[in-house]
C-alpha cells in the first residue's frame, strides 16, 4: 500500500487544483458527510482513503454557495485510513 499512497501523494502534488484532482475517475474524490463533514477522500485500494481538508481560510466559493474547485489550490493531509 506505500507505494499507492506514494503515487496518490505524487498526483496531489502535481494538481494544480481541486478541479483537476477531482477530474481523475481513479481518485474518486468527494467531500465526506456526517462527522467528517468538511473532510474529503481520494481512493487508495480497497475501502483505503487518504483524507484531507481544503486548506483556505476562507474556501473559495461560487454565487450559488458551492466550493470553486478551481480556486481550491491548498489542501492538508489528514491520513490514510479505512472509515467504512
Amino acid at each position: 500500500m506505500a507505494k499507492r499512497v506514494s503515487q496518490r501523494m505524487d498526483q496531489l502534488q502535481a494538481a494544480p487544483n481541486l478541479a483537476s484532482i477531482q477530474s481523475f475517475p481513479a481518485l474518486d474524490c468527494h467531500a465526506l458527510k456526517g462527522n467528517r463533514k468538511g473532510e474529503w477522500a481520494i481512493s487508495i485500494s480497497g475501502n483505503y482513503r487518504l483524507i484531507f481538508e481544503i486548506d483556505h481560510d476562507p474556501i473559495p466559493e461560487k454565487e450559488d454557495g458551492s466550493y470553486d474547485s478551481i480556486l481550491i489550490t491548498d489542501i492538508r493531509i489528514l491520513e490514510t485510513t479505512d472509515y467504512h
